[in-house]
């Protein structure tokens, strides 16, 4: 019997196996595709995803092949969102095709001890209060796998998701946008170009081995029906109607349109089955946020399951996995959807809110700031009901006396800090001080940070049998 079978090779799922291996469970990836797709839908790789990289020791090979671009956009506008003003050791988007962040992420889950199927099709899932039975189809027939989980990481469209009898409810397409990674004998200037006006808006972001993609819509896309085939001279119409310029598009690797369909599942948990990614949430992909939405779910969701298979979860942790990222998903249809309403509506109206929140962004830097945090996803907070104010926060890589956070994080398992400087605490933990101690940190004695980098619990208690007390019992919360 499996420990967990995971649906869908892609990045997703790759990093939920990586996950779940790092907490000790035996898992087994089934991917319908005999080969890796090599489309990349997935561009952007935002700050807190290569937190999360980091937080397992595997984010410098991502950086060292992507592209840095010191900023990012929302709905489109010209005015970009600085992100060097954030908190992260990271304050850029990284420019890296999805196929080759799936490489990565194959290589890593498969050294973490994944097994990796490939040409395995799911075609039905049953359950019981025992286990879960997956039927595949494979190079040698149908077969039947039987295991404590399954997690559909299987795409909008997923079998796992549908078998398990999750809605997903929404709304479908009413605008078209479209995509062409292409050649340019002369591409524009700088790391991104941004350009629209009444014909539409687009972004020019170059990819490696001398290839741009060319991104974006018009009102001609707004329709519910399905569009044809897009077709490179419909391309370079569509680019020199907004810019001017074809930027000497030609040789195209890739053409392709996608909708605003919008969907997100009712329940991120049916028993036995659970949903991640894009199986639980689909949207317009402006902003470029899906694939580290769905990476963030996995980094939630994983050290959980482990748990939960080794029998070492305390009662309710796994249904925690809806409780705090069904928010997220929720918030993330909001974002695409508001910035969808700025990317392919060209009425005098909508550019004079165009025009305003590029104001905004320009000349108030704690609204752009705030713009940033969002969309990098750095600003996430998991609901607490009680304890410090940094409870379900996101904790900053923090320098601790020779070492950061993140690399005590890097076994997958939650770190407790004794920042007293006293040795106050009796519970196994990292005693620091803080070299550089972050505003928001500057009244805590002693924190616990869960797997995930988020803080399980802060106290800035002064009596240190009480703060010693109050972290046993936090110590004594957490799988073992």
């Amino acid at each position: 019997m499996e420990q967990v079978i995971v649906v869908g090779a892609g990045p997703v799922g790759l990093w939920l196996a990586a996950e779940l291996r790092l907490g000790g469970v035996e898992v087994t990836v089934l991917e319908a595709r005999g080969e890796r797709d090599p489309h990349s839908k997935a561009l952007t790789v935002h700050p807190r995803t290569l937190e999360v990289l980091a937080l397992r020791g595997v984010v410098d090979r991502f950086l060292a092949e992507g592209r840095r671009i010191p900023n990012g956009h929302f709905g489109g506008l010209d005015e970009r969102l600085d992100f060097a003003a954030l908190d992260t050791p990271f304050p850029f988007t990284l420019a890296l095709p999805q196929a080759r962040t799936e490489e990565l992420l194959e290589e890593h889950a498969r050294a973490e001890g994944a097994r990796v199927r490939r040409g395995h099709r799911v075609v039905g899932i049953t359950q019981d209060v025992d286990g879960v039975t997956v039927r595949a189809e494979g190079p040698h027939g149908t077969y039947h796998l039987h295991a404590a989980y399954a997690v559909g990481c299987d795409g909008t469209r997923s079998t796992v998701r549908e078998a398990a009898g999750i809605d997903f409810p929404g709304t479908d397409a009413t605008t078209w946008g479209w995509l062409g990674d292409v050649v340019l004998d002369e591409p524009p200037h700088g790391h991104v170009l941004n350009a629209s006006g009444p014909h539409g808006g687009l972004m020019v972001v170059p990819l490696p081995g001398g290839i741009h993609r060319v991104v974006g819509g018009g009102p001609e896309g707004n329709h519910t029906g399905r569009p044809g085939r897009l077709t490179l001279d419909e391309l370079r119409a569509k680019v020199v109607r907004i810019t001017g310029s074809d930027f000497g598009m030609r040789d195209p690797m890739w053409l392709s349109r996608f909708g605003n369909a919008t969907r997100q599942a009712s329940h991120y948990r049916a028993g036995r089955v659970l949903l991640a990614g894009d199986a639980a949430h689909m949207h317009f992909p402006t902003g470029g946020v899906g694939m580290n939405v769905g990476i963030q779910d996995a980094t939630n969701l994983g050290w959980k399951l482990a748990a939960t298979v080794r029998g070492s979860a305390p009662d309710g942790l796994l249904d925690s996995y809806h409780a705090e990222r069904h928010p997220v998903g929720a918030e993330l249809l909001l974002s695409t959807r508001a910035q969808t309403a700025l990317m392919n509506s060209y009425t005098p109206e909508t550019t004079a809110l165009r025009t305003l929140l590029g104001r905004l962004i320009a000349t108030v830097p704690a609204f752009s700031l705030e713009l940033a945090g969002y969309l990098s996803a750095l600003s996430v907070t998991y609901p607490a009901s009680e304890g410090h104010p940094l409870t379900g926060r996101r904790a900053p890589d923090l320098a601790l006396d020779g070492t950061v956070l993140f690399a005590l994080l890097r076994p997958g398992r939650h770190v407790l800090l004794d920042l007293t400087g006293l040795e106050v605490l009796q519970s196994p933990c990292h005693r620091a001080t803080l070299t550089e101690r972050p505003a928001e940190w500057s009244d805590v004695r002693a924190a616990l940070v869960r797997p995930d980098g988020h803080v399980a619990w802060a106290s800035n208690e002064p009596d240190d049998e009480a703060l010693d007390k109050q972290a046993r019992e936090a110590v004594a919360g957490t799988p073992r």
